[in-house]
Parts: structure tokens; sequence; C-alpha cells
């Protein structure tokens, strides 16, 4: 885009807009952001905040622990219990099978030795 600019072969941003396929807001945006910050303000690459977690640092930790001790939980429903009586986290069932099992990659001890019986 700038290399059109700088070069001359381009002189209108709906020209740019037709060769780069975006539209000519989105061009606009961007030699604005160019002229107001040069090459590396262009660049730049923003995150978006996302939401809140529901589980807290401290609590993920607790869990862990207790998840990896040999004491365990026996159904995820009982660490829904457990956030509740022991952080104070009123969390839903969906997430919490979620956060343990995708996120801290554990099991409970129901779903463990249900495998180890069968197999």
């Amino acid at each position: 885009m700038l290399w059109w600019l700088k070069s001359g072969q381009v002189k209108e941003q709906q020209e740019l807009g037709k060769r780069l396929g975006t539209d000519t807001s989105t061009v606009t945006r961007w030699l604005q952001k160019y002229r107001l910050g040069g090459l590396s303000r262009l660049l730049e690459i923003k995150k978006a905040p996302g939401a809140n977690r529901k589980i807290n640092d401290d609590a993920i930790a607790a869990l862990k622990l207790e998840l990896e001790t040999g004491k365990g939980f026996s159904s995820y429903g009982a660490i829904v219990e457990w956030l509740d009586k022991e952080h104070g986290l009123d969390i839903e069932y969906g997430t919490v099978y979620v956060w343990v099992r995708y996120r801290c990659l554990c099991k409970t001890k129901s779903t463990a030795s249900s495998k180890l019986q069968a197999g």
C-alpha cells in the first residue's frame, strides 16, 4: 500500500481499496494510523481485553492441588460445591467441567477409576 503511494502508481484511496480488496474506509483508517505514528503505529496489533475469568488464580491453584493429591473429587458437581464452599465462587457445572478437563488437563476420581475398571 505504502509502496504504491510513494511510487505514484496509485493516487486515490479507492484504487488502493480495489488493489487490496478492502473498503476505502479501511484504507483511510490505515493511512491515518500511518500519518499519526508511522510504520510502527500501522503495524501495531492490539488485543481485545476479553471477559474476566470466572475462576480466579488462587482458586485454580488450590483446585489443581486438590486434583493432584490422592484425595481428588468424586465428580464435577463436587468441584462446583467445593469452589462455592472454599472460595465463595458460584460457578456453573459446564464452566467447571471445561476448566478441569481441558485447561487443567485433570480428571475427577470417578472418571479415572472407571477407566481403570474398564481396562
